[in-house]
């Protein structure tokens, strides 16, 4: 069986800014619930210090290496976290995630929030995700 997406969207505003207020899944036989992804490398040293858009990047990178060991992609995405320590500088590079989700055709239910430090120091933004197929 196939899985199946419904967005549900009461207003249209958030469809714009890249994420569906809420989303209905069925058809769905495995659920892929990922832990929060940062711009660590292969051996778990901290990568890009100060450098928002590059450990963002490196943070959708992780996102997509754990979705691909589960032989998933970003289209499989249906919830993503999003943690950061200034948001206002995230907003800054916010295209580089809604151009990669965009890319795989996908509109995920999504949550930003601000928090004052990550686990690793010197870490500014962190991915965490669920996924479906």
């Amino acid at each position: 069986m196939a899985v199946e997406r419904t967005a549900v969207n009461p207003v249209k505003w958030s469809v714009e800014r890249g994420f569906n207020q809420g989303e209905v899944v069925s058809g769905h036989t495995r659920t892929l619930y990922i832990s929060g992804q940062t711009a660590m490398d292969g051996d778990g040293k901290p990568q890009h210090d100060g450098d928002m858009a590059a450990q963002l990047t490196l943070s959708i990178d992780n996102l997509e290496a754990v979705l691909g060991e589960a032989g998933m992609s970003l289209a499989n995405l249906v919830r993503l976290n999003v943690y950061t320590t200034d948001v206002d500088l995230l907003f800054q590079y916010y295209g580089v995630l809604a151009a990669r989700l965009g890319a795989a055709g996908v509109v995920p239910t999504t949550t930003m929030l601000g928090v004052t430090r990550l686990a690793i120091p010197g870490q500014m933004v962190e991915l965490e995700g669920t996924a479906v197929a």
